[in-house]
């Protein structure tokens, strides 16, 4: 564009030069140059402008290839089942805890089969003495017909499986104390896992009763997870029967 305009003011000069008077000249003529040079002008900032746009449209484009080029890989775990064992103090505090009553109980001198099974005795017990009587009171008040039944067992289930949550916390102390009187380690056993999640939900069904009157719904809640903490119970006390016979 620049080289076009450049030829016609050549043009038009020598056409005003060759001419004898120049007032015979066009008035178009003479503004010529200066229409010219604006469009030259024009012609120039267009260019710069489409030269900005085409930059920052490479811009855009290339960036837009970075994203989707990079990828993002995100790994995730569920933490719940972590929190309980990482709230709880290691094996080795545990026993430095336990180390002055052990050796209470070893100087004791007491029959090595009674360390041995004393402690899954008195478990076997209150399972299916406390817990199993419990569990069955608990069931007859939801199904039970009889009002008076229903009111005694209202009263019996909940003593009951109080009872069991506290001879069990107390147990596992004799279980740690088993364990460490015959030289052996502790919580590393699916026995010792077992144990410790039983007793916390345990806890959360002690719970729960307290919520029955703003959610009747928890009661079937508080139902099934009593059955399934049996349940847990069951299998916490084969594996204890496992251990006792591993050594």
């Amino acid at each position: 564009m620049a080289v076009v305009n450049a030829s016609s003011l050549v043009a038009f000069r020598q056409l005003s030069s060759s001419s004898s008077s120049p007032s015979l000249m066009p008035p178009t003529f003479k503004q010529m140059p200066f229409a010219s040079a604006k469009i030259r002008v024009f012609c120039t900032s267009t260019f710069a402008l489409k030269n900005i746009n085409t930059s920052e449209t490479v811009d855009l484009i290339e960036e837009e290839n970075e994203i989707e080029s990079s990828e993002t890989v995100l790994y995730s775990f569920s933490p719940l089942p972590l929190l309980l064992f990482a709230a709880l103090p290691g094996a080795t505090t545990v026993t430095s805890l336990f180390s002055p009553f052990v050796e209470i109980v070893k100087s004791f001198n007491l029959p090595g089969w009674l360390v041995h099974w004393g402690h899954p005795g008195n478990m076997a017990v209150v399972l299916f003495a406390m817990g199993g009587y419990g569990t069955y009171l608990g069931f007859r008040i939801r199904f039970s017909d009889d009002v008076e039944e229903k009111a005694k067992a209202k009263d019996l289930h909940p003593k009951l499986l109080a009872g069991m949550f506290f001879f069990f916390a107390l147990g596992a102390t004799g279980g740690v104390t088993s364990l460490l009187t015959s030289d052996k380690p502790i919580l590393e056993s699916p026995h010792a896992v077992t144990g410790l999640i039983g007793l916390a939900l345990l806890t959360l069904q002690t719970v729960l009763p307290t919520l029955f009157e703003g959610n009747s719904g928890l009661r079937n809640v508080h139902a099934i997870l009593g059955s399934g903490i049996m349940t847990l119970f069951l299998v916490h006390a084969a594996l204890g029967l496992q251990l006792g016979l591993s050594y």
